[in-house]
């Protein structure tokens, strides 16, 4: 299986379209977010993962997503997957952060073994009010 993407979303909706094929509507992708109030901070961002799976594959996986800070680990997903073979899959993860300043927080998802892809959290300061 591959990761076609990995992206943090506000919100998705699964619907089906003209012929049975599936859509899936996206709202609020970020690569940044304002602290919710001042530091420290509990951040539960939502992770969509898109995949694919080879036709001649079994269409069970394991998926995991580890979110680091700096140079340090601060959570850890693991979970299977099923995508029936010769067709995609999408799996949401959700991870709890304590986040005690702005930093860059980089999820590194990655199936079975395979190769790892990168997706970057910027946490800034909350808005001033």
């Amino acid at each position: 299986m591959d990761i076609i993407s990995a992206l943090f979303v506000e919100n998705f909706e699964m619907r089906q379209a003209e012929g049975g094929s599936a859509r899936l509507d996206l709202n609020g992708v970020y690569f940044s977010v304002a602290a919710p109030s001042p530091f420290p901070i509990k951040l539960t961002p939502h992770l969509l993962v898109l995949i694919k799976c080879p036709a001649d594959h079994s269409g069970l996986a394991a998926l995991e997503v580890t979110f680091h800070c700096a140079d340090e680990q601060v959570a850890r997903n693991v979970q299977p997957i099923t995508v029936e073979p010769g067709k995609f899959g999408y799996n949401l993860v959700q991870a709890e952060l304590d986040i005690k300043e702005p930093s860059k927080i980089e999820a590194h998802c990655r199936i079975d073994k395979g190769p790892v892809a990168f997706v970057p959290l910027t946490v800034t300061e909350p808005l001033a009010g």
